[in-house]
């Protein structure tokens, strides 16, 4: 069981160009899209959450649930749902604003156990910023790495929702003890600053870098490096690549049997190259479609079996 732990909202997607074009509803955030994507890859996985019980948040389970995504630990509120309305750019590039002031996902609360059989942990994006729910999720991640479980951690920075850049910086910082593989974007790592040495040598196993459509590099504790490039394709959009790539490096570690620090350093470069090859093609795929739409294993046969 691959747990994903974080934020689901609405994501408001205009449909044609300028400031009042019409916005259509899309279900999304970056956990909430990484669950969707683990589900459609074959990977048990279940979401842990805090989700409205308005329309918009039965909509979010119902597709958790169509997806095959054990929602046991979803904890329910009254409170509305978040939205994020996006703005795309030319070039398929997704920006997003916020309107998360009282809604459901930040009132999450630390749940006293994982679901049996849990191997692995995923955090990221909004649900690490907003208070109090973000303390919350920090509690879980510590708590699920001191009991031997494999933490992964997309920041995912919305720069907008963060009021101290400095304090969210060394906040991250103090993450990496307990996190096992670490996932950015360049955009990311350049804004949160410093190296993929610097942050190996404070805890991870593996930290991966994603450059868009100049694809994916790894840097590793025993001083590899691999790189793979990205897929070509007709960009549609980019919502949703960074967490297709997150569920496919767990799903490709779940299938190797390497969701563990030892079983990362004994890939070595050619499992390296397998698996970023796997989550390039598999976010290409979501590229290729409006939304978050990421791939099914069928999709990616003979390379997801």
């Amino acid at each position: 069981m691959i747990v994903v732990a974080g934020e689901a909202l609405i994501d408001l997607v205009p449909r044609g160009a300028g400031a009042l074009a019409a916005l259509t509803p899309a279900l999304g955030g970056g956990p909430f899209n990484t669950a969707v994507a683990l589900g459609r890859l074959g990977s048990p996985t279940a979401f842990c959450s805090r989700v409205s019980r308005d329309a918009f948040g039965a909509a979010l389970l119902d597709r958790l649930r169509e997806t095959g995504v054990d929602v046991s630990s979803v904890q329910r509120g009254d409170e509305p749902t978040t939205l994020a309305v996006a703005t795309v750019g030319a070039d398929g590039s997704a920006a997003y604003s916020f309107y998360v002031e009282g809604t459901a996902d930040r009132l999450f609360t630390a749940p006293e156990a994982l679901p049996t059989g849990t191997r692995a942990v995923s955090f990221g994006t909004c649900s690490l910023v907003l208070e109090p729910g973000a303390s919350a999720y920090e509690e879980l991640m510590r708590a699920a790495f001191a009991r031997g479980v494999f933490t992964a951690l997309d920041p995912n920075i919305r720069a907008g929702l963060i009021p101290d850049p400095d304090a969210y910086r060394a906040r991250f910082r103090s993450w990496l003890p307990s996190v096992s593989l670490l996932k950015l974007s360049a955009e990311d790592a350049e804004w949160l600053g410093g190296s993929p040495k610097e942050w190996l040598a404070a805890g991870p196993a593996a930290v991966v870098v994603t450059r868009g459509g100049d694809g994916l590099t790894v840097f590793t504790r025993d001083g590899g490096e691999y790189a793979v490039p990205g897929e070509r394709v007709e960009v549609v959009d980019t919502i949703g690549a960074g967490d297709t790539v997150n569920a496919a490096l767990l799903h490709g570690l779940a299938v190797r049997d390497a969701l563990s620090e030892a079983g990362v350093a004994a890939l070595g470069g050619e499992g390296w190259a397998e698996l970023l090859g796997f989550a390039a093609r598999a976010a290409a795929i979501t590229c290729s479609r409006a939304g978050a739409e990421p791939p099914y294993a069928r999709e990616l046969e003979p390379e997801a079996a």
